[in-house]
């Protein structure tokens, strides 16, 4: 596999300002939710690094749960459309505030799709926290309730986004010199 430094071709969001916008989201969320059942669902595979450092900045006790999507092909860099549900959630969620954990929102059919999965389970409210919102490339609308940047139209990796399965342990979001980029084969 390719170094990511042959292809990175700026970071985008370093790893302190990640952490700082992650603690601020943190703090909000926990204002929201002061008092009140929160239990947190996150999109896999992406939105596990955000998740992790997200819950450990919310100050209001909370659960979390799991569910997996697939609206991309190998290799793909943009959605499909055909969104698939691959892992259910666990818990029932009925009358429970669930916010949605996911690492990028782009054309807006995956989110969309769940929550509209989500709303026929009647929890009490849902909400949409996202690290990353690639708000030109929205297609469908979406109601974006906790936002960590918004991004231009860039194909992204590191901190949970991945290029082929590849990076996501990276500490920064840094974007793709497509140009130099070599999937594996």
């Amino acid at each position: 596999m390719q170094d990511y430094h042959e292809f990175l071709d700026e970071t985008l969001i370093d790893a302190p300002t990640l952490q700082a916008r992650i603690a601020e989201l943190g703090a909000e969320i926990s204002r929201v939710y002061q008092g009140q059942d929160l239990h947190l669902v996150c999109i896999l595979r992406g939105g596990v690094l955000f998740l992790t450092d997200l819950m450990r900045q919310i100050s209001v006790p909370h659960t979390i749960d799991f569910m997996a999507i697939s609206s991309y092909g190998a290799g793909a860099r943009q959605s499909s459309g055909q969104v698939r549900l691959t892992m259910d959630l666990k818990d029932d969620i009925h009358n429970r505030n669930v916010v949605l954990v996911e690492d990028i929102i782009d054309s807006g059919h995956t989110i969309a799709s769940v929550m509209e999965l989500l709303a026929t389970r009647k929890p009490a409210s849902l909400r949409i926290c996202t690290l990353l919102d690639k708000a030109e490339r929205r297609e469908t609308k979406v109601p974006i309730d906790f936002c960590g940047f918004v991004i231009p139209d860039k194909f992204v990796f590191g901190y949970g986004l991945d290029l082929d399965e590849y990076y996501r342990n990276l500490p920064f979001i840094g974007t793709v010199n497509v140009e130099k980029f070599q999937p594996p084969e």
